[in-house]
């Protein structure tokens, strides 16, 4: 090694005509044939779509209380109104440039809480921007400057088409040292469990990908995005060779979403829950390999219910793409769109059989009625909602659920000091059910002397007694 070190000054191609090269290897592999070839760059593309990658700045105000408050000491001089301190808190990420007018993509961490949020171009210009929607499940937040420029725009690749193996670039801010741009393949793809409670569906690359680069593009040789950079693997806080985009297909169905000025991001409702197929599980049903997501249980009169699926089938592809996993089950219907109908490839007793199923919204079985409970009960200050599938939902509940829900409880209200909780659900006061948000409102205008509550926290029963 310490002699070919000294040789470094000989040309290029001779140190790789000088090594041994194995026979098969040298069959579907060759050097370069011209000095053409050995000035290959990403340089051409990198000019052509750089242009559309943008710095995103969020700011917001934080409140906070003086350490002092509630001391009698200092308020005996300072008077009960304690002087409370603001200060301003910045985060810096990346975005992308999708439309000509100016819409932009980024991850919804990058500007969540943001009172003030900006972009940078590479050129060193910067625009105020306003949020057209977000959604911190799938961690995707869609801006738009006010302007009538023209910016460049990045176009949107397939990623269903994207391969392991495939040659990728990111570009974004890492560190916010300036646009960056790195280099690598695509190393998995479906990857789930990558984020705690995010959407489970994510391209992973080992393109160097670090801190500010959240929002950034992973692009194809095509100069097409192909995924939002939204996570990295890391113990040190610096990338180890594993990053982690969202696909570019659910950019899309995100960016319609926006583009139809919807304020909340719905994903299709099935009427039904699903569970991993295990090793154990895939033996006990005959299936070639552990995938695909093993249905638990189906809701009645629901969508997957009418087109016939019931507990214990295991959907194995969605229109005919292969799903991995429950995650990547929600990531196909997802990607296919509301008011769609798609096939399931559905293995029951060993055997496949498709099922039709029409995707829509999930519904308000109960009619939506929000109240918050005052007076002197153990539910003041709660704010209470009817379940159903669509309540759920935005909850971020199972769909299942049924009943009276606290969407959210007031600061300092009694039911917060009691303990109760937001997706509380209300199954009985004092021996009565609880259906809906009337009846717990006529329940709480009471005043018995002794309060028996029985709440269903997390699948868990709890009973609680209050005087």
């Amino acid at each position: 090694m310490h002699d070919l070190l000294k040789r470094a000054s000989l040309p290029l191609l001779a140190l790789v005509l000088a090594l041994p090269i194995n026979a098969n290897a040298q069959s579907s592999k060759t050097v370069p044939q011209s000095q053409m070839e050995m000035q290959l760059s990403f340089a051409p593309l990198v000019k052509q779509t750089a242009g559309a990658v943008v710095n995103v700045y969020a700011e917001k105000t934080i409140r906070r209380q003086s350490p002092f408050a509630g001391d009698p000491f200092f308020e005996q001089f300072f008077g009960q109104q304690m002087p409370n301190r603001t200060e301003k808190q910045s985060s810096l990420g990346s975005g992308v440039i999708i439309e000509a007018n100016g819409t932009i993509v980024t991850n919804n961490h990058v500007i969540e809480g943001a009172d003030d949020i900006k972009i940078a171009l590479s050129d060193g210009r910067e625009f105020p921007c306003k949020v057209v929607l977000k959604d911190d499940r799938l961690d995707l937040a869609v801006l738009r400057v006010d302007t009538k420029e023209t910016f460049p725009a990045l176009p949107i690749g397939n990623s269903d088409a994207v391969e392991v193996g495939d040659l990728v670039l990111a570009i974004g801010n890492p560190f916010g040292v300036g646009q960056t741009v790195t280099s690598g393949i695509v190393s998995a793809l479906a990857r789930n469990q990558v984020v705690k409670n995010e959407f489970g569906f994510f391209i992973q690359t080992d393109a160097s990908i670090n801190p500010g680069n959240s929002g950034g593009a992973l692009m194809n040789m095509k100069g097409e995005l192909i995924g939002i950079n939204t996570a990295i693997f890391s113990r040190g806080g610096g990338s180890n060779g594993i990053g982690f985009a969202i696909p570019a297909n659910l950019v899309k169905v995100f960016l319609a979403a926006a583009d139809a000025g919807v304020k909340t991001f719905e994903r299709p409702y099935v009427g039904a829950t699903f569970d991993a197929v295990t090793s154990d599980v895939a033996d006990a049903l005959g299936l070639g390999k552990a995938r695909g997501a093993i249905v638990v249980k189906v809701t009645e009169d629901g969508p997957a219910a009418k087109a016939g699926l019931k507990a214990g089938e295991v959907i194995t592809a969605v229109d005919g793409v292969s799903v991995e996993h429950p995650d990547a089950l929600l990531y196909r219907l997802t990607t296919a769109g509301l008011g769609k109908a798609v096939d399931l490839a559905v293995i029951d007793n060993g055997k496949e059989e498709h099922l039709s199923i029409t995707l829509g919204k999930a519904p308000e079985t109960t009619p939506r009625d929000q109240r918050t409970i005052d007076g002197r009960s153990p539910f003041t200050g709660a704010v209470i909602e009817n379940l159903s599938p669509r309540v759920a939902d935005e909850l971020r509940m199972t769909s299942e659920s049924t009943g009276v829900v606290v969407a959210e409880l007031k600061d300092g209200s009694i039911a917060a000091q009691l303990g109760f909780q937001p997706k509380d659900i209300i199954v009985s006061v004092n021996g009565a059910e609880v259906k809906t948000t009337k009846e717990l409102a006529a329940m709480a205008a009471k005043d018995p002397s002794f309060w028996r509550v029985e709440i269903e926290r997390d699948g868990q029963r709890i009973r609680q007694f209050f005087r």
